[in-house]
């Protein structure tokens, strides 16, 4: 008998999730085409030759007989990698809000839980189908995302590891800030009287949070940058691959670190001189390198995924009180 009330759960779950599970795939469908599409024309222009002369590092690489930036067309990779980061925004308002918030507010809730399903066996079942949809249109996106990027990444011509659609657009942060979303949107649901209401509370909710995480890494608050010195007033290491925090300045005997505008020349006699005079040994940098990249999105899936299952658990209690 249960197991037939359970079968029945997933199977009304699915009726009632169908057209959201069809719209993800044709989604997955239409981002996986326009990506091969557009990464086999990335890839000609490379195999044309025009870029060979280019080199790595954030230096634009120019015509060498007009001296106009040479560039990968690389807009549409942005879109999807924009349209990863509002996963979580997309997800927790058209499909975590009515996941229970349709039911509660028609009332068509009384009607299952009259049947003999358990409260837990109604949000189980459809929150289930929910997260496991979530978890592959989601990890798909994020695959095509990078499967596309890779011809270009990490170059002048291509998009850098810490533009903001490539560090967020890509690897498990997109999985954990979607299931994010899922949960946040379940839960205003099921607190908020209307749907329309919950809708509201979770782009509030998720938006603020995908701008929160944006800013730390702007302000490199979970991921702090390495410091890279020279000695005297040799030119400051390559930066490459790695990504500047804007911090640069000059080291004294001791070790203090000072503004860089304590001695504003590029190099030259009157570096050297103002260095001496004011008791500078060494120059540095501050800038997380590439490696990095790893840092950033476990420490965000860290943190989405954290977020993720204290909501799913505050839903679980707060069941039996709302239903």
């Amino acid at each position: 008998m249960k197991s037939s009330l359970w079968n029945g759960s997933l199977w009304l779950a699915w009726r009632q999730q169908r057209v959201l599970v069809g719209i993800g795939a044709v989604l997955m469908a239409a981002a996986a085409a326009i990506a091969a599409y557009s990464r086999s024309g990335m890839l000609d222009d490379l195999r044309s030759g025009q870029f060979d002369h280019c080199g790595p590092g954030p230096i634009f690489c120019a015509r060498p007989d007009t001296g106009t930036p040479l560039m990968l067309d690389i807009e549409p990779l942005n879109y999807l990698g924009a349209l990863n980061i509002a996963l979580p925004v997309i997800i927790g308002v058209f499909w975590g809000v009515p996941l229970l918030g349709r039911d509660r507010e028609l009332g068509t809730h009384r009607m299952v839980l009259a049947q003999g399903v358990s409260r837990g066996q109604w949000f189980a079942s459809r929150f289930a189908l929910a997260a496991v949809t979530t978890v592959a249109l989601s990890s798909l996106l994020a695959g095509v995302f990078s499967w596309w990027w890779r011809p270009a990444a990490d170059r002048s011509y291509g998009l850098f590891w810490y533009e903001t659609t490539a560090l967020s657009g890509s690897g498990p942060r997109v999985v954990a800030a979607a299931l994010f979303g899922l949960a946040a949107g379940a839960l205003l649901g099921l607190l908020a009287r209307r749907v329309l209401e919950a809708m509201s509370l979770t782009l509030l909710v998720t938006g603020a949070t995908t701008l929160l995480l944006e800013w730390t890494h702007k302000t490199r608050l979970l991921v702090p940058p390495h410091t890279y010195s020279s000695a005297g007033s040799i030119p400051k290491l390559p930066m490459d691959e790695k990504w500047s925090a804007g911090h640069y300045g000059l080291i004294t005997a001791s070790g203090r670190h000072d503004s860089v505008t304590n001695c504003p020349y590029p190099s030259g006699a009157e570096l050297r001189e103002c260095m001496a005079e004011r008791g500078y040994v060494a120059r540095f940098y501050e800038a997380n390198p590439a490696g990095d990249y790893w840092a950033f999105q476990w420490t965000d899936t860290a943190v989405l995924g954290g977020l993720a299952v204290l909501l799913t658990v505050v839903t679980v209690l707060l069941l039996r009180r709302r239903v």
